[in-house]
């Protein structure tokens, strides 16, 4: 039987504010992580993957060992986007509901800055933080950070690769006494790296017990397609999932806007997410995804980061992730609280040599998802387009003239008929074209 949080040291009101929020198991991470960050001094690396609950494990002790009676910033928790920053703000928050002398600001990019200064002239124990943002309050001094006892590193591997200017300029800030906890999905070279750089040289490290938890409930399969083919086989597997949410990855921006607008013109009930957009139009598609008005995410890999949503029923990895750490977000988004989940991977023939490294490397296995036939795909093409007619709306700016010759034409069909003829036409057009790109290919 597990143990429950007050055998882990947690006192009774953080107790309370769990068994609110009906957390009573701590999950594996947590149970090897709340002890070392409250009864030992070590800096601390934690190898834990997307929902295995590191938010709690950092938080709940953190949260133990503020100092109510001082008025100092004494612990930083930095994150690479703002959408995990307010995630992390609003447990921690959550958590601590039973302790509100306890104060908590978040401090990310995409909003203004006056408010934020103003909100840390008052009492802040904790701030959760994107790297840019803090930067520039410290250069604004308006954030004091000489005094801090805590550096949370969370979604490391992520702020190593994209933010590493602004961790340089971070780290010259702290002072050298404070304990740092890093939070990483895997330990690649670079993560290695940072530890090596700024972390003490007696590392506590902690892995969770990803076999039972990380990958619980995913069933990660990939489906081999030709270029030509990539967008009719993607609309097909959305077409089955109809009423789902799920997210697509894509590996830039780019990308993202040009298969967003693919899947619109389709009527497919999606939004695009990346970096480059304001961030009041992430704020509202993230809405929109989380109180369901649309189905399907698009997104790039730092974009989705701090999207925790429960009902994503599937990911798709619409372009392979260049690393294994990639991977273990994205899929990680899907299967969450205990519900099952499919991570699909679409590959081209040259990029199924790279499977066997991934399961290797992340101890998953693999299923070849079956392509669908030329014959479904051309069956759910013709759905969409008849959806598309019947969402198109009326022009109302045709002439009465055109109008009545159009309806002189077709006004002996009955409905049946003229469905039949539209469709005929609809199929013979779409398959001559499919015999120009197949003869050209031949080429």
């Amino acid at each position: 039987m597990s143990k429950p949080f007050s055998d882990l040291g947690i006192n009774i009101l953080l107790q309370q504010g769990l068994a609110d929020l009906q957390i009573s198991v701590p999950t594996d991470i947590q149970k090897k992580t709340v002890p070392v960050v409250l009864n030992q001094t070590e800096d601390l690396v934690a190898i834990a993957k997307t929902g295995t609950g590191k938010t709690a494990a950092f938080g709940i002790p953190l949260l133990q060992l503020v100092d109510i009676k001082k008025t100092n910033v004494q612990c930083v928790v930095l994150v690479p986007t703002r959408e995990l920053g307010q995630q992390i703000h609003a447990n921690l928050t959550a958590y601590a509901a039973q302790c509100p002398e306890i104060s908590i600001a978040s401090v990310c990019g995409g909003i203004p800055i006056k408010p934020q200064i103003e909100r840390l002239k008052t009492t802040t124990h904790i701030v959760i933080a994107t790297p840019g943002r803090l930067v520039d309050l410290v250069k604004r001094g308006a954030i004091n950070l000489k005094q801090l006892s805590f550096l949370v590193l969370d979604e490391a591997d992520e702020m190593v690769s994209a933010l590493k200017q602004d961790l340089d300029l971070i780290i010259k800030e702290v002072p050298k006494t404070r304990r740092t906890l890093l939070f990483t999905a895997t330990l690649s070279g670079a993560i290695k790296q940072l530890v090596q750089n700024y972390m003490s040289k007696h590392v506590i490290h902690i892995e969770a017990d990803m076999t039972t938890v990380g990958h619980q409930g995913i069933d990660h399969q990939y489906v081999v397609v030709e270029p030509i083919e990539k967008l009719n086989v993607l609309m097909h597997f959305l077409s089955t999932k109809e009423g789902q949410r799920g997210i697509i990855f894509c590996k830039t921006k780019a990308a993202v806007n040009k298969l967003a607008k693919n899947l619109a013109i389709n009527k497919f009930s999606s939004g695009a997410l990346h970096g480059s957009l304001s961030q009041g139009i992430r704020d509202r598609i993230m809405g929109q995804f989380r109180e369901g008005f649309i189905d399907v995410l698009v997104a790039t890999d730092l974009a989705a980061r701090g999207i925790d949503v429960k009902e994503i029923a599937f990911v798709v990895n619409y372009h392979l992730p260049d690393t294994f750490e990639a991977y273990v977000h994205r899929s990680g988004r899907t299967a969450r609280a205990g519900a099952k989940g499919l991570s699909l991977t679409v590959l081209q023939t040259e990029e199924v040599k790279d499977i066997p490294e991934f399961e290797q490397e992340l101890g998953i296995e693999f299923k070849k998802f079956k392509k669908v036939d030329a014959q479904s795909i051309e069956e759910n093409n013709g759905l969409l387009w008849a959806k598309k007619i019947f969402k198109t709306k009326p022009n109302r700016s045709i002439s009465d003239e055109f109008r009545t010759n159009i309806n002189t034409i077709f006004h002996h069909l009955t409905k049946e008929e003229l469905i039949e003829k539209v469709l005929a036409n609809y199929l013979t057009q779409t398959r001559a074209a499919n015999s120009k790109i197949e003869a050209s290919k031949k080429k």
